[in-house]
């Protein structure tokens, strides 16, 4: 597979090539290299798996990474993630949530505690070296933030240090009183490579030209990136008269008119803030011209929801899907290979595309 370089240098850098766009071989590395490697948003607590010593059978990535597991909720209230494949012969366990005491496998009754730790097997009294430790049910690494749950097939970093720096502007928000509004949510599929969708979120470079509603509750002028290593922050401010966050004393941004956080968390997950609540956009690559765009939308403040920046997400989603398919059609082109980066407005795309290089071309990480 070709090998990526990306400049550090963003007065000097070029984007990725079309060919990353195209190539079957990189989105199939993507999965492992990228997706394998990093953390996933799988729900919240309170909704996803509510009662105590229940299962709940989770996909990381539908369509994508098919890995079978399965949040616990234990009798002490714990939650954790584990492998939802038995250690005999590779049956599923859970196939559908619900309250349990332990775990049993209906193929041939082997048991497990709902930690996943082995408890019982019939018909092995004679087998020798056994149980192993192997025979438990894998444990997977597992974040809880304010009861949001974020987990790793084998992750690179400490999710916590995201969550660290991402409370230093959020943190004040009683994101624990946030209420989920199923009838908010939407899934998008869009005709586009699942890196052109962050792409676009990553630089507001293109919001006066393509958002002419959102171009007027923000100050373009003002728009500010703030780049991190796993994860990147844009910060919308209001022009004037628009819905903005109440800053507490000592909050980073105090005495600012903030109109929006947006929170973008490789590869593929954004965390927009707004003073009427969250919505929660994850980006779900299906195949390599097609993707799943989910938005899952928590609520705060509904006498706010019309307002400012956090206004008509529907219609600046289309705006969104008609621009990032058109640049997927172009990227087709045989006579476009690469572009270069506005080093004032396309910080956070020149971030992405360092990360996904890196990752791609670290075979060890």
């Amino acid at each position: 597979m070709e090998k990526f370089y990306i400049n550090p240098d963003i007065t000097c850098a070029q984007t990725l090539p079309a060919t990353f766009y195209r190539s079957q071989e990189v989105f199939d590395a993507l999965k492992e290299r990228v997706f394998e490697k990093t953390w996933q948003w799988v729900g919240d607590a309170n909704n996803t798996i509510p009662l105590v010593e229940s299962v709940y059978p989770i996909t990381l990535l539908e369509n994508f990474i098919a890995e079978p597991m399965m949040l616990v909720r234990d009798k002490e209230n714990t939650i954790s993630c584990i492998s939802n494949v038995c250690t005999h012969r590779g049956n599923i366990v859970a196939h559908h949530p619900g309250k349990m005491k332990q775990l049993t496998c209906m193929y041939h009754g082997r048991r497990f505690e709902l930690d996943g730790s082995f408890k019982s097997m019939p018909e092995f009294e004679k087998a020798k070296d056994f149980p192993r430790p192997c025979d438990g049910l894998h444990q997977f690494k597992l974040h809880n933030w304010c009861s949001h749950l974020f987990v790793g097939l084998d992750p690179t970093f400490d999710f916590s240090q995201v969550i660290d720096i991402m409370n230093q502007r959020v943190g004040f928000l009683p994101l624990g009183e946030f209420k989920l509004d199923t009838s908010a949510n939407k899934d998008y599929i869009i005709n586009c490579h699942w890196a052109l969708y962050c792409d676009n979120y990553l630089e507001g470079f293109h919001i006066p030209f393509v958002h002419e509603d959102l171009n007027k509750a923000l100050d373009y002028g003002s728009y500010k990136t703030e780049i991190y290593e796993h994860f990147n922050l844009q910060i919308g401010y209001s022009q004037g008269g628009e819905e903005v966050f109440d800053l507490p004393e000592g909050h980073p941004d105090y005495g600012k008119n903030v109109a929006a956080y947006y929170y973008w968390v490789f590869p593929n997950m954004m965390f927009n803030f707004y003073p009427w609540g969250l919505s929660i956009n994850i980006v779900k690559p299906i195949h390599l011209n097609k993707t799943k765009v989910s938005f899952i939308t928590y609520v705060y403040d509904e006498s706010k929801i019309n307002t400012g920046a956090g206004a008509l997400l529907d219609k600046v989603e289309r705006e969104d899907e008609f621009v990032v398919e058109g640049v997927h059609k172009g990227l087709q082109s045989k006579f476009y290979t690469s572009g270069r980066f506005s080093p004032t407005r396309e910080k956070g795309v020149h971030h992405f595309h360092g990360l996904l290089a890196k990752y791609l071309n670290n075979n060890t990480l």
